[in-house]
């Protein structure tokens, strides 16, 4: 059995790791660290033709949020099976705080 994802995650098994693992290579230019680290990522849905993605930013100003929405649709693209849509939803609700953090990321920003 595959270890849970660190975020709500719907869909095939076959998909959990590479999943994680694609969203995982995706930095927060900000911070040095991986949206998954740093919590942004609120949850993923698969079906049969569609991978679904919310993400969160840390602030509303977030200046890099167009840049990590292309990088996690490009990641994902590069794991996702052929012909799946695949859809970067951002979201406000809920809205991110620090206890969203990994605790990586909480030691890498001594908090």
């Amino acid at each position: 059995m595959s270890p849970a994802a660190p975020f709500p995650y719907a869909g095939p098994e076959t998909l959990r790791q590479p999943i994680i693992e694609a969203l995982t290579r995706v930095v927060d230019p900000e911070v040095a660290l991986s949206i998954v680290d740093v919590g942004l990522v609120i949850g993923v849905t698969v079906s049969a033709d569609r991978l679904h993605v919310l993400l969160t930013m840390t602030s509303a100003a977030c200046p890099v949020a167009g840049l990590i929405i292309e990088e996690v649709e490009a990641e994902l693209a590069s794991i996702a099976e052929r012909g799946m849509a695949i859809d970067v939803e951002l979201v406000w609700e809920p809205a991110w705080t620090p206890e969203r953090m990994s605790e990586r990321a909480r030691r890498f920003m001594q908090w």
